[in-house]
């Protein structure tokens, strides 16, 4: 049997799209097909899913738009997503904590375990009430919250260039202590594809994006 995955202070959650094609990572589409674009999703969220059980932490929950199938590791807890704009369903997740969390999403399958060991770590909270990750586009990739309150998000504009800028100064106008991790890039467009697979060329999203690729497809 293998080692149950480490444990840690804080919940751990993913929020993610099932990968359907036409329902995920539509911005793929050209180059690739909906059927393509959502089997690359599927491996990014793959290789968010496997860093996962390899972080210190109380529960690692998928909170998930759409269906659990097989390609749900063992260890991770699913939990659905609410209705409504993707403030709410990010607000609804905190609110299903109980202690100190931290939300990523499947966008950045060249998170490792280094780049979020600092918020996950027995003393992330000392002098700390929240974590924010930063991405290239303007959003974030990255929130934790010491003590979570669903009404630091309801409201933030999301999926426009300055969410994350209004998200950290939600943060700050409350008086939080904020700490921040590394930028990163989301993959959105088939540029980014490439990029983060190069970043992370190990993974299974590389693979993917590789055999599509690299069989004359493109």
């Amino acid at each position: 049997m293998s080692a149950p995955p480490p444990y840690g202070p804080t919940e751990l959650l993913v929020i993610a799209k099932e990968p359907v094609p036409g329902r995920v990572k539509t911005r793929l589409c050209p180059p690739f097909t909906p059927a393509e674009a959502a089997e690359l999703a599927a491996a990014s969220l793959a290789d968010t899913l496997r860093t996962a059980l390899t972080l210190p932490a109380r529960r690692r929950v998928l909170v998930l738009d759409g269906r659990p199938g097989p390609w749900v590791p063992p260890g991770i807890e699913v939990v659905p997503q609410c209705a409504g704009g993707l403030d709410e369903r990010l607000a609804a997740a905190f609110a299903g904590c109980t202690g100190p969390a931290l939300l990523v999403g499947m966008d950045t399958p060249q998170l490792t375990a280094p780049l979020l060991a600092p918020a996950l770590a027995p003393d992330a909270w000392e002098g700390c009430d929240a974590w924010f990750g930063p991405a290239e586009d303007g959003g974030f990739w990255a929130l934790g919250l010491a003590r979570p309150d669903p009404d630091l998000l309801r409201g933030v504009p999301m999926s426009v260039p300055w969410t994350g800028a209004v998200q950290r100064r939600r943060l700050v106008e409350a008086a939080l202590a904020v700490r921040d991790l590394p930028v990163l890039l989301d993959v959105d467009t088939a540029a980014d594809a490439h990029t983060v697979a190069a970043a992370a060329p190990d993974g299974a999203f590389a693979e993917v994006l590789g055999r599509l690729t690299g069989a004359g497809v493109r």
